[in-house]
């Protein structure tokens, strides 16, 4: 098929037109679109010239019918044409933005509770999956240490020579003596000082593998559960992937029809590595990208979209990135900005909490 742009031109006013109404009706409905529906729009031709209309978008691979006697779908191809040829991107309503803006400053928990709002908070804006990737953690350590809590939890503090500070709460034995904890602590502060949780988690792991590591069981075992929560998944890797809003993925019609696609999307989602590298393929990314269907090789068969933007620090350097993920039927005109301006407010919070 011709590249976009040609196909575009290739297209006179009133298949354009056609075209357009189609999708704008697919996306709001989820339903294949017949040309009386078409006709009931107000286009001025009678529904058998809608329908050969109809049949030369499909023979240009830009329409597709799911059944014989159904009306048409956009075609990933088709979608891809809409969003580049058809979409009018805005700004998010000034109500979406204010509900941002104050969800995310409602929160105290530092860069770990920044990132969870913002997932969740895009998987209910947007209907989908929330998805954003943590920062690299790749600055050097300046102090380790647990504090208790509670009979049964320990606080997890990790400081950066930068005075970033990341907290994480970790449950624990129920009775566990103080001493383990300031025995993990101790480890920890003289293993990782100035070097960063990559370079010391790895080599850590390894000690305590060998049992070169002269820590008790109990000690050892906190050492590891505190390298799990700080790295975000295990040892040694240097970002985390937090997901908001799976169950959304169920309430679309049409993954209810096509359970096998939901479940391997959701094997892709449990996996997270695959994710998280096309997360990162946005690091070098001018504003938000968009996957539809098979153009993003992760998803050759789950037949959905996903949206991504970076996000950077107060230095304007790319850090993490998020976006949602959901049907192909996404509302694009609404997503995509507000991925973008969600994005541009978490690197604004990061920055104000000093990734405390």
């Amino acid at each position: 098929m011709a590249d976009q742009h040609s196909l575009l031109q290739f297209l006179d006013s009133r298949t354009r037109e056609i075209f357009k109404n189609i999708v704008e009706t697919y996306l709001a409905t989820g339903e294949p679109v017949g040309s009386r529906t078409v006709a009931r729009t107000g286009i001025d031709l009678s529904a058998a010239s809608i329908r050969n209309v109809m049949s030369d978008l499909t023979d240009l691979g830009l329409l597709d019918a799911p059944h014989i006697s159904a009306g048409r779908m956009p075609t990933h191809a088709g979608l891809r044409l809409f969003v580049d040829g058809f979409l009018e991107i805005k700004e998010p309503s000034l109500e979406a933005r204010e509900d941002i803006d104050q969800r995310l400053s409602d929160v105290s928990s530092g860069t770990s509770g920044i990132l969870h709002e913002a997932s969740a908070l895009l998987s209910g804006l947007s209907g989908a999956a929330g998805l954003v990737s943590s920062p690299k953690n790749d600055t050097p350590i300046r102090h380790v240490e647990f504090v208790p809590l509670s009979p049964n939890e320990a606080l997890c503090v990790l400081v950066t020579e930068q005075g970033d500070i990341e907290n994480r709460i970790l449950t624990v034995p129920t009775g566990l003596p103080q001493t383990v904890l300031i025995e993990a602590g101790n480890y920890l502060a003289a293993k990782m000082k100035g070097r960063t949780l990559p370079e010391a988690a790895g080599d850590i792991e390894r000690e305590i593998a060998d049992h070169r590591a002269q820590l008790d069981k109990a000690a050892a075992d906190l050492v590891r559960r505190g390298l799990v929560q700080w790295s975000g998944s295990v040892p040694g890797q240097d970002r985390s992937l937090i997901i908001a809003g799976q169950a959304n993925l169920l309430n679309d019609r049409q993954t209810i029809d096509d359970l096998e696609r939901v479940r391997q999307l959701f094997e892709v989602l449990e996996r997270q590595q695959g994710v998280l590298d096309v997360l990162d393929s946005t690091r070098e990314a001018d504003g938000v990208r968009l996957f539809i269907g098979s153009e993003n090789s992760l998803f050759p068969l789950s037949g959905s979209s996903m949206i991504v933007a970076p996000y950077m620090n107060s230095s304007k350097q790319v850090i993490g990135a998020l976006g949602v993920i959901g049907p192909t039927r996404l509302n694009y005109a609404r997503v995509i900005p507000m991925v973008d301006y969600t994005a541009r407010i978490v690197g604004q919070m990061l920055g104000r909490h000093g990734n405390k």
